[in-house]
C-alpha cells in the first residue's frame, strides 16, 4: 500500500494540532491514539474541502463553457 500522507504533512499537522514537539525527532512513538485520530480526522476535513473546492471550480468552468 503507499503513502497515504506524506511526510512532510504529518510533521505540519502535528504542529497545527500541538504535539508537533513529541515527533520533532522522528519518533511517533509519545504520539497518543486520540492524537493520531485527531490527525486522521483534519486530514479527511482538508482532503474533502479540496475535493469540494475542485467540483465547485470545475462545475463554474463547465457552466461557463456553454
Amino acid at each position: 500500500m503507499g503513502k497515504v500522507m506524506s511526510e512532510e504533512t504529518k510533521y505540519k499537522l502535528a504542529h497545527e494540532l500541538g504535539f508537533g514537539e513529541k515527533v520533532e525527532d522522528g519518533n511517533w512513538d509519545d504520539v497518543t491514539t486520540g492524537e493520531v485520530g485527531s490527525m486522521v480526522r483534519e486530514a479527511i476535513k482538508r482532503g474533502e474541502e479540496a475535493m469540494a473546492a475542485e467540483a465547485k471550480a470545475n462545475g463554474e468552468i463547465h457552466q461557463n463553457a456553454k
